[in-house]
């Protein structure tokens, strides 16, 4: 059954999504896995699976492989299935390596999630997405735009917090993001605010290494406020394969990624990327975008990512 907002939130009795609202958003999920799920059943053919049949599980392989799962989760669910010689539990075990269901950290006064990942990914507007849920739960937000080296992304990400009511905190073009960062973290102690979102450089203009600009920032977020920042939240571009796999290992290595966002599901061949992450990276999956519209940004929830990606 889909995760709902409040179940990601941790907050108290927590319920499950409605039963209509349940399948449509499987079904979104669904719709969004398309293209990766072509790809993968058609290489799989799973009615013609036969377990003792070496050419079958090369078969199974190969399907997983091109549906960027990774050499290690790949190599975890064949054995897995060969011990237990029932291919149909296929969607069983894929669910079983992402483990526990995640939460997202909110319960800091007040929490500052610093959001990474490279251009083009999605970040602003999953921010933005962000930042509207939020408030929808009753959570007062600062947006913080350390993003200094694009203008239109300060630009956008202010509109995103108009919309979600959110207080903006910006700075002039070229500024030192880590100032910014202090300044929104300063304000909502000033103001009483729940939930500081802070974005971040995806490129830089200058000869600064991005790595090492976002470990400044992230220095000062943690001399601003002990035990900040609470969340790093990495944005991965889906249709990047297993080129998504290596930033999410690099920023985690730079910034200790605590969960990811996956974005471009509705575009991507390559939707078993967000397996590799998990598995490999032990970097839960926290969020999941599954289209353009606000309610395209869903609570991850393993089970249906895996029947979606699986199931003819």
């Amino acid at each position: 059954m889909p995760r709902s907002w409040s179940e990601l939130l941790g907050e108290e009795g927590a319920a499950p999504e409605p039963e209509t609202e349940r399948a449509g958003l499987f079904s979104r999920l669904r719709d969004s896995l398309s293209k990766s799920r072509r790809a993968l059943t058609e290489q799989l053919q799973v009615a013609a699976f036969d377990p003792g049949d070496d050419l079958s599980w090369e078969r199974l392989e190969e399907a997983l492989l091109q549906a960027d799962v990774g050499v290690p989760a790949t190599a975890e669910l064949v054995r897995r299935l060969e011990q237990g010689g029932d291919i149909a539990a296929l969607p069983d075990e894929i669910a079983e390596l992402f483990g526990p269901a995640p939460t997202l950290d909110v319960k800091h006064e007040p929490t500052v999630i610093l959001v990474v990942g490279v251009n083009g990914t999605g970040k602003t507007t999953t921010i933005g997405k962000l930042a509207s849920k939020l408030a929808e739960h009753g959570h007062s937000v600062v947006v913080g735009a350390a993003d200094t080296f694009r203008a239109a992304a300060e630009e956008q990400l202010e509109i995103w917090a108009q919309r979600a009511g959110a207080d903006f905190v910006g700075s002039e073009r070229g500024a030192d993001p880590a100032a910014v960062a202090f300044d929104a973290i300063e304000a909502a102690q000033a103001r009483g605010r729940d939930v500081v979102l802070v974005d971040t450089a995806g490129r830089l203009h200058t000869q600064t290494n991005l790595m090492e600009e976002l470990a400044k920032v992230r220095r000062v977020i943690e001399r601003k406020l002990e035990g900040a920042p609470h969340e790093t939240l990495l944005v991965v571009d889906a249709t990047t394969g297993q080129n998504g796999v290596q930033q999410a290992r690099l920023f985690k290595e730079a910034v200790g990624v605590t969960g990811v966002a996956l974005t471009k599901l509705d575009g991507s061949a390559k939707g078993g990327v967000a397996l590799p992450i998990a598995y490999e990276l032990g970097v839960p999956v926290k969020l999941v975008g599954v289209g353009e519209g606000l309610d395209d940004l869903r609570p991850f929830d393993a089970q249906d990512y895996a029947r979606a990606l699986v199931s003819a």
